[in-house]
C-alpha cells in the first residue's frame, strides 16, 4: 500500500480508518507520562513476566504501556486487530506497533500475539511462546471488551447486549449531528433471561478463569502469581443501563470469579486475584453505551484536568500489584481506582449538570470539545504535532515475534 493522505471518515463515534502517525504519537505521549518505578533498574533476567489480555486499546493499552515504562515488565500482550488492506489497519494495530517499538528501544522484551483471546488455540499459542521465551508468569492483567464470544467447549457464540434488568429504562444521551451536540432521551427495553446469560458469558469471568486454568495446566504460573481483571462501577446516573443492567450482571460475575480465583491461587501459589475498578474514560467500548458520552462530557466539565487518565490509573495499579505501593482492596476484594470520580461532591456537581443538560445548555455544562477530540484521538486524529495533510504509510507490519 502506497503513502496517502488519511482523513477521518466516521459514522457517529465509529471511524472507518485510523491514522498511523497519530496512533503512534498517542502511545508515545502515554509512555512519556509514566515515570520509572522508584527503585534501581532491574536487569532483563530479573524483570517480572506479565501477560496482558486485551493490550491494544483503552485500559488494556494503558496497562501494557504503564507496565513496560514503569516496571520494565517482559512478556506477552494479546489483542485482536485488523491488518491494513483496502482500508487502513485498525487503530489498535498501529498502537501495538508503536508500543512494540517503544518497548524495544527501552530494552524491554515484550511480544504481541494477534488473535481471538477467547479461543483455546490462541491460549495454546501464548502458552507455547511463554514456555519457550519467558517462563512462568508473575502477573496477568485481563482487559477484554468484545461484543461476542464463542465458547470453546460448546461452540455456542454468545452476543452481549446493553439492556436494563427488571424493566425498561430511559436515560439522557449525547448524539452529534454534524458539529452540533444534541441531548436526546433514549428508552431501552428490559433484558430477557437469555440476554443476561449471553452477556455474562461474553463479559463475565469465564474466559479469565479459562486463561488461568490453561496456564495452570501448562505449569506457567509463578509462585506468588497475581492477576487483576479490570472493571467499572460508575455513577448512579448511568447505573440503570450499566451497573444495574446486563453489563452489571457480567461485572458481578467477574467479581465473583475474582473471589474464587483469589482463594484458589492463595492455596496453590500464595498468589492473589483481584478486580480493579477503574474510572470513567473515553474508550472505543464506552462510547457505545447509552448515556456514557453525556456523563463523561459532564464529568470533564466539572473536573477539567483533574480527571485521572487511564495511564495514571494503571500506573497506580501496577504499583500495587508489584508491591511498590500497598495493595489496598475494598470489602469486596476490589482495588478502587475510581474514588476521585465517585467522590460525593463530584457526583453532586455532575448530577446537577445532568439534570440541566439540554441542547441549549450542554455546551456550557459539558466539555464537548475535549470529548470530541478524545473520540477522534482514539483513531489517531486530532493529535497535536501531526500533519494530517501529509501522505503517510498505512502498511505498518505487525511486530515480529
Amino acid at each position: 500500500m502506497s503513502e496517502r493522505v488519511i482523513t477521518p471518515v466516521n459514522r457517529g463515534f465509529l471511524f472507518l480508518d485510523a491514522h498511523p502517525a497519530g496512533c503512534r504519537a498517542t502511545v508515545e505521549r502515554m509512555w512519556d507520562s509514566v515515570s520509572p518505578a522508584p527503585r534501581a533498574a532491574v536487569g532483563a533476567g530479573e524483570a517480572p513476566t506479565a501477560l496482558v489480555i486485551g493490550s491494544s486499546a483503552g485500559y488494556g493499552l494503558a496497562a501494557t504501556v504503564a507496565g513496560l515504562a514503569r516496571h520494565g515488565v517482559r512478556g506477552v500482550g494479546v489483542c485482536l486487530e485488523k491488518a491494513p488492506g483496502r482500508r487502513t489497519g485498525t487503530a489498535g494495530w498501529y498502537r501495538t506497533a508503536a508500543t512494540a517499538d517503544l518497548a524495544a528501544a527501552a530494552g524491554r522484551d515484550f511480544a504481541f500475539v494477534n488473535g481471538d483471546a477467547f479461543a483455546d488455540e490462541v491460549k495454546g499459542q501464548v502458552a507455547a511462546l511463554l514456555a519457550e521465551r519467558y517462563g512462568k508468569v508473575d502477573y496477568l492483567v485481563y482487559s477484554v471488551a468484545a461484543p461476542r464470544r464463542t465458547d470453546p467447549e460448546t461452540g455456542v457464540t454468545h452476543t452481549s447486549v446493553l439492556k436494563p434488568l427488571g424493566g425498561p429504562h430511559t436515560t439522557k444521551t449525547l448524539v452529534f449531528e454534524g458539529d452540533q451536540a444534541q441531548v436526546r432521551t433514549v428508552a431501552t427495553d428490559p433484558a430477557s433471561a437469555a440476554d443476561t446469560a449471553h452477556t455474562v458469558a461474553v463479559m463475565g469471568g469465564a474466559d479469565w478463569r479459562r486463561w488461568i486454568d490453561h496456564l495452570t495446566d501448562a505449569d506457567l504460573l509463578a509462585d506468588g502469581f497475581t492477576t487483576a481483571a479490570l472493571t467499572y462501577i460508575g455513577s448512579p446516573l448511568t447505573a440503570g443501563i450499566y451497573r444495574n443492567g446486563t453489563i452489571g450482571a457480567a461485572k458481578a460475575d467477574l467479581e465473583a470469579t475474582a473471589r474464587d480465583l483469589d482463594s484458589l491461587l492463595a492455596q496453590r501459589l500464595g498468589g492473589r486475584a483481584v478486580t480493579s475498578v477503574n474510572a470513567a474514560a473515553v474508550t472505543q467500548s464506552s462510547t457505545a453505551i447509552p448515556g456514557i458520552a453525556l456523563y463523561v462530557g459532564l464529568l470533564r466539565g466539572v473536573l477539567g484536568d483533574a480527571m485521572v487518565s487511564p495511564t495514571a490509573q494503571l500506573t497506580e495499579l501496577w504499583d500495587q500489584l508489584t508491591g511498590t505501593a500497598e495493595l489496598v482492596t475494598d470489602d469486596e476484594g476490589r482495588v478502587r481506582l475510581d474514588r476521585w470520580e465517585l467522590d460525593t461532591s463530584v457526583q453532586d456537581a455532575v448530577a446537577a449538570r445532568w439534570h440541566d443538560a439540554t441542547d441549549e445548555t450542554v455546551p456550557e455544562l459539558a466539555d464537548l470539545d475535549w470529548f470530541i477530540a478524545e473520540v477522534r484521538r482514539l483513531y489517531g486524529f486530532d493529535v497535536p504535532g501531526i500533519d494530517y495533510t501529509a501522505p503517510t504509510e498505512p502498511d505498518i507490519p505487525w511486530p515480529a515475534l
